[in-house]
């Protein structure tokens, strides 16, 4: 059974930190492309960061660039975002999701539950 189960979300003060990790059974973690979505309340779930299946590349939402890091362990069948300088406007519902090309139209898509990120005084 595939699983992608979420860990660390919170509440945080501004200016803080924190680390999520996702941890993944069920599939070939070292063959997919892993990433992080987010949405917040009454807004489009938006991506924020994506590491490549052996963790060579990443890329990053522009507004996040520089204060969040997105990192694996293929040994650990884990994917990580550690956040900081955390904004108020970072609020959200982080989604780790997995991903990779089955055929030359359909892909192989996995989520997590997710996990509440709160950033607030």
């Amino acid at each position: 059974q595939v699983q992608l189960v979420e860990f660390g979300g919170g509440l945080v003060q501004p200016g803080g930190s924190l680390r999520l990790s996702c941890a993944a059974s069920g599939f070939t973690f070292s063959s997919y492309t892993m990433s992080w979505y987010r949405q917040a309340p009454g807004k489009e779930r938006e991506l924020v960061a994506t590491i490549t299946s052996g963790g060579g590349r990443t890329n990053y939402v522009e507004s996040v660039k520089g204060r969040f890091t997105i990192s694996r362990d293929n040994s650990k069948y884990t994917v990580y975002l550690q956040m900081n300088s955390l904004k108020p406007e970072d609020t959200a519902v982080y989604y780790c999701n997995a991903e990779r090309r089955r055929t030359i139209i359909e892909k192989y898509t996995y989520w997590g539950q997710g996990t509440q990120v709160t950033v607030s005084s």
